[in-house]
C-alpha cells in the first residue's frame, strides 16, 4: 500500500501545492470560513463523499465507508486564519498552518479513493472551525460528530525550533491555555487631588506585580503573565477610574493549570483591590492539556517509519503552545486520539505574520495520514 500511495504523491505533487495555494491566498477568519467551507464541501462532491455541513456554523463534515464494518476514525484538520497586521495591511492570514492541514488532509482521502482503497469501517474527515478561537472543537462536540469514534487523528506543522524539515512525530503534547481578561474600576479625580479618587493605575501596577511573583513547582512548565493593559484618557491630569488587562496562563498538564488559575485569580483580587479598587476577572478562551493515546499513537509511528523512513520518526514535543483538538479527548477519554507533528522547517515561527515553511512538507503529511489511516482500519478490522 505505501509504494502505491508514494506512487499516487510523486504524481500529484503539482495538484496538493496548487490547493495549498488557493486556501492559503483565499484566508478566512474564525466563524467566517464561509467560502473554505464551500471549496472543501466542492473537492468532497467530486470526491463522490457524502458530507454534512452545520445550520449555525462553518464547517463541514465527511463521510466514508460504513460504520457496521468496522472501526470508526475520524480525520481533523482546523480551517480558519488568523487577523493579523501583514507588511502593513490588516487581512485574513495562514500563519499557524491551518492552509496545510486542509490540505493534507484533503488530499490524504483523495490519494486513498484515487488508488481504490476501500474503508472497512467508516472514515469522518471533519474540517473543524475556529481553532484560534478555542471554541470550535467545542462547536463540532456539540453536533454529536465525534460520539461513538473510536480513533481520531489530525496534523499540525511545526516551527523549525521544535523540529526541521523533514522528519514527523507521532503526537504534539500541547499543553494548557487559558486567556483571561479583566476590568479594573476606581474612582476619578484631578490630578491636583489624587487622595480624592482611586487610581487604576496603581491596582494594575500591583497586579503586574503580583502575577510575576507567582510561584510553582519548577520541575514542570508554567508560565503566567499579563499581557494587554488599557488604562486612562487622553488627558494626563486625570486620575483613571477604568482599566481593562488581560493574562496569557499556559501550564504543561491540566493539574497545574488548574493550580496556576486559582493563584493567578487570588493574585490578581487582592492585588487590585490594595486601594480598595474593584476588580473582575473572567476567563475568554481555554484549552486542555494533550493526553497520550498510546494505541494510535503506535500506529502512526509505523505509517512514520514506512512514509518517511526511520530516520524520519521523531519524539514527540512537549509545547506550550495550546491546541483545542484536545477537548476531543477530554470529553470522550476513551477516544484514541494523537495530533501528528510534521517538521516543516518552518519560520520564524507559527503565528508570525511572514510565516513560511517547505512545501515539500505536505507530502510527507500526505503519505503519513494516507497510511495511518489503512494501518488503523486493517489492525482493528
Amino acid at each position: 500500500m505505501i509504494h502505491a500511495i508514494k506512487d499516487w504523491v510523486m504524481k500529484n505533487e503539482e495538484s496538493i501545492k496548487s490547493t495549498y495555494h488557493h486556501l492559503h491566498t483565499n484566508a478566512e477568519i474564525s466563524w467566517k470560513e464561509v467560502e473554505t467551507t464551500k471549496f472543501l464541501c466542492s473537492k468532497l462532491e467530486q470526491l463522490g463523499i457524502t458530507y454534512k455541513t452545520f445550520n449555525n456554523h462553518t464547517g463541514v463534515v465527511g463521510y466514508w465507508g460504513n460504520k457496521e464494518d468496522g472501526p470508526k476514525i475520524g480525520i481533523r484538520s482546523d480551517i480558519d486564519a488568523l487577523w493579523q497586521l501583514v507588511d502593513g495591511e490588516w487581512k485574513a492570514n495562514h500563519s499557524c498552518g491551518h492552509d496545510g492541514h486542509m490540505t493534507m488532509v484533503l488530499h490524504a482521502i483523495t490519494c486513498l479513493k484515487e488508488i481504490g482503497f476501500e474503508p472497512k469501517g467508516l472514515i469522518k474527515i471533519i474540517f473543524q472551525p475556529a481553532e484560534e478561537s478555542g471554541n470550535g472543537a467545542k462547536a463540532i462536540i456539540e453536533t454529536g460528530v465525534v460520539a461513538g469514534l473510536d480513533y481520531l487523528m489530525g496534523i499540525h506543522v511545526r516551527p523549525i525550533q521544535e523540529m526541521p524539515f523533514g522528519v514527523a512525530s507521532p503526537a504534539i503534547y500541547h499543553g494548557a491555555t487559558t486567556l483571561l481578561k479583566g476590568e479594573v474600576k476606581g474612582i476619578q479625580a484631578h490630578g491636583s487631588r489624587p487622595n480624592l479618587g482611586i487610581n487604576v493605575a496603581d491596582s494594575i501596577a500591583a497586579i503586574i506585580q503580583a502575577v510575576n511573583s507567582i510561584k510553582i513547582d519548577p520541575t514542570v512548565s508554567a508560565s503566567a503573565k499579563v499581557t494587554m493593559v488599557k488604562a486612562g484618557g487622553n488627558n494626563l491630569n486625570i486620575i483613571p477610574d477604568f482599566a481593562e488587562f488581560g493574562i496569557d496562563v499556559r501550564a504543561e498538564n491540566n493539574t497545574v493549570m488548574t493550580d496556576l488559575l486559582e493563584k493567578v485569580r487570588h493574585a490578581t483580587i487582592t492585588a487590585g483591590l490594595i486601594n480598595y479598587a474593584k476588580v473582575n476577572l473572567e476567563p475568554q478562551a481555554s484549552m486542555v492539556a494533550a493526553e497520550p493515546s498510546p494505541e494510535i499513537e503506535e500506529v502512526v509511528k509505523e505509517a512514520i517509519v514506512e512514509a518517511i523512513g526511520e530516520e524520519g520518526l521523531v519524539p514527540a514535543p512537549v509545547t506550550p503552545g495550546g491546541e483545542d483538538f484536545h477537548f476531543y479527548k477530554q470529553t470522550y477519554p476513551n477516544l484514541q486520539a494523537t495530533m501528528v507533528g510534521l517538521g516543516t522547517g518552518l519560520s520564524p515561527g507559527l503565528h508570525h505574520p511572514n510565516m513560511s515553511f517547505n512545501l515539500n512538507a505536505l507530502l510527507n503529511g500526505v503519505k503519513i495520514l494516507s497510511l495511518s489511516l489503512v494501518k488503523v482500519m486493517e489492525q482493528k478490522e
